[in-house]
């Protein structure tokens, strides 16, 4: 296996020039072996214990069987249930705290090499590359034509979605931060301006332990797509298999809202760009609702033509969202009105959907076909299809735009040998034809914001069963 599974940029300027290098000593990277080793230790006793109370009562439930077999030789071939590693052998410290095994110093790369320039973008990628999961920190520079990779990190499971954010409840500076989730239903944070490290800033949920007495938090299985409200910079929502929606509160790490109205899982959800209380949710139960999270209530509801993959607010008019479905439809919405405004049939199954930074009306769809499309749904009554492309890298499975430039998109694949391309559509005779003269709209965006309005914030309360998002003072003022 070796494919990418999930994308997102970060715009210019907001990664450190200079990154900083963590640097753990013998002591420190044993903590960290011995608390991985305590968290594998609780899971595998809970595993025992799960399976010993199911022999149990596989046993009390078949008494008479002729043959005993006390020392459960019928199963001494089998693989151990537990699917993880001794992590003990690994490293081994002396009193002196020097690991035995490394015997030279470590040559760094030349420093140059890790400065970030004020015109560079990160690219964050998703990567699964046999049994190790990477999440991988590239940097693109449009002016240079430059594009590599400056650092990863090792992921502990499969990533399903990316997103960027800047709150750190550690600093009331912004930060340089990305959220993922994966096949857990643990939400990992990570630091982006951290090289070599080894584990994430903060982590949102915790599974059961009965070994520690320790209840669950947050979702039940893998979370499949995260929502970062810009506005409201403490407030991130998750989207899972579980079939629910979790409202987070960054400031303390807790989920303090909980959406249930799902028949199946939660594929997709958005913020919309203006009423910044309102969540778009896409679901496999083929429904697209739209939330209003001041008064915990669905608003408004839309039946798709299949299972619902992403949903996308058209953020230069916000009274249309974009929703695409895993049997290749694409579908405009008003959200004024109960019916769709048009549909088409644009791949096998829809992938990725996303529209240009800053070019007004330019959306570009990918799909498990490996085709890439271009489209100009600037009329708002119909689409016009502009350019399509076979791309070499597999069935798509991801794509992203460039927050700062229109026409610079990026796309990740399962093909072994070629998996991820960045595509600069504006050297595309008919895109350029098409959009070079459209008015490119900048995007009001709070990522270099220090402070928000004191009346433009979002209260956040502790108590799941109760509306927890709405507006101070004035319910109508957003």
């Amino acid at each position: 296996m070796n494919i990418i599974s999930c994308t997102t940029w970060v715009k210019k300027g907001v990664a450190s020039t200079n990154p900083e290098k963590i640097e753990l000593t013998a002591k420190e990277l044993e903590q960290i072996i011995k608390q991985t080793q305590s968290e594998l230790q609780d899971v595998e006793s809970d595993e025992e214990h799960d399976e010993i109370i199911k022999e149990k009562n596989e046993a009390e439930s078949q008494p008479n069987t002729s043959i005993i077999d006390e020392y459960n030789f019928d199963k001494y071939d089998d693989e151990s249930n537990s699917i993880h590693c001794n992590i003990g052998g690994i490293a081994t410290f002396e009193k002196d705290g020097e690991d035995p095994f490394i015997t030279g110093e470590d040559n760094d790369s030349e420093k140059e090499d890790d400065i970030v320039k004020i015109d560079d973008n990160f690219v964050l990628i998703g990567h699964v590359e046999g049994d190790a999961s990477i999440l991988e920190v590239f940097v693109y520079n449009e002016n240079e034509g430059s594009f590599y990779c400056h650092h990863d990190m090792m992921l502990s499971s499969f990533p399903l979605c990316i997103e960027w954010l800047n709150f750190d409840p550690s600093d009331p500076k912004p930060s340089n931060l990305c959220a993922i989730g994966n096949m857990t239903p643990i939400i990992e944070v990570w630091d982006l301006d951290l090289i070599d490290c080894l584990e994430p800033a903060y982590k949102l949920g915790c599974k059961p332990s009965k070994k520690k007495n320790r209840k669950r938090v947050g979702h039940k299985d893998a979370v499949l797509d995260l929502a970062w409200n810009e506005n409201y910079a403490h407030v991130l929502g998750s989207g899972s298999v579980d079939q629910t929606v979790l409202l987070w509160d960054l400031e303390n790490g807790k989920p303090v809202n909980k959406f249930t109205s799902f028949q199946d899982k939660v594929q997709s959800l958005k913020w919309h760009p203006k009423e910044t209380h309102q969540l778009l949710t896409g679901c496999d139960d083929k429904v697209v609702r739209l939330f209003d999270c001041r008064y915990k209530e669905i608003m408004k509801t839309w039946e798709s033509l299949g299972e619902v993959d992403k949903v996308l607010w058209n953020y230069f008019d916000p009274n249309y969202c974009i929703v695409s479905t895993s049997n290749g439809y694409v579908q405009y919405i008003d959200i004024r009105q109960d019916k769709l405004v048009w549909s088409i049939e644009a791949h096998t199954q829809v992938t990725g959907l996303s529209l240009s930074s800053s070019c007004c009306g330019l959306l570009v769809t990918s799909g498990t076909d490996g085709v890439i499309k271009v489209w100009d749904i600037i009329n708002n009554t119909e689409p016009w299809f502009i350019w399509e492309t076979k791309t070499n890298l597999g069935s798509l499975l991801c794509l992203a735009s460039n927050p700062d430039s229109p026409f610079i998109f990026s796309a990740g694949g399962d093909n072994k040998s070629h998996n991820y391309k960045i595509l600069d559509i504006s050297e595309i005779p008919e895109v350029r034809e098409r959009f070079q003269e459209r008015k490119h709209i900048t995007l009001r965006s709070s990522t270099n914001d220090t402070k928000i309005k004191e009346e433009e914030m979002m209260d956040v309360t502790e108590d799941t069963d109760s509306t927890v998002l709405s507006a101070n003072n004035n319910k109508n003022n957003v």
